[in-house]
């Protein structure tokens, strides 16, 4: 299993890019980061098309696709955890994706297999990466028996 990570943006140095770090050295299987950005000055539809270009052409071929929206389904940890693996005892590699600032593109939400939300609030972006990995890790904690995860 191969699990990727394609998010619009470019992290920073400081808290959210540490913790989202150590979670990072937690997973087994990692998790790569492939972050894209568009550089030309772009605005709305346009940006969210370019910005679907940039992501589509890092997906990998025959990845199971979650993408991260504000619109999208909840789930709690254990049934993530369901999920996720199911997912690894099939092979499958995952990839997630992140927006930019206005979103994912209606045709690039269309071709994921999930569309996963953490709640209906608006997260910054750089948080939801980390809010991700936590969110791996606490199912791969499950999945393995180890006491991280509480009910």
């Amino acid at each position: 299993m191969r699990l990727t990570l394609i998010a619009v943006g470019r992290a920073k140095r400081g808290p959210e890019q540490e913790l989202f770090n150590s979670y990072l050295k937690r997973l087994k299987p990692k998790l790569d980061l492939i972050e894209v950005e568009e550089k030309r000055p772009l605005v709305g539809p346009e940006l969210m098309m370019r910005e679907a270009e940039l992501i589509s052409d890092k997906i990998p071929e025959h990845a199971y696709l979650v993408a991260l929206d504000e619109r999208g389904k909840p789930m709690s940890s254990r049934n993530f955890a369901a999920k996720f693996g199911d997912l690894r005892d099939n092979g499958r590699d995952v990839a997630f994706i992140i927006g930019g600032a206005d979103g994912l593109d209606e045709n690039l939400r269309a071709r994921a297999d999930l569309i996963l939300g953490f709640g209906p609030q608006t997260w910054p972006h750089m948080l939801v990466r980390t809010m991700l990995a936590e969110q791996v890790y606490r199912a791969q904690s499950i999945l393995a028996g180890h006491p991280y995860h509480r009910d």
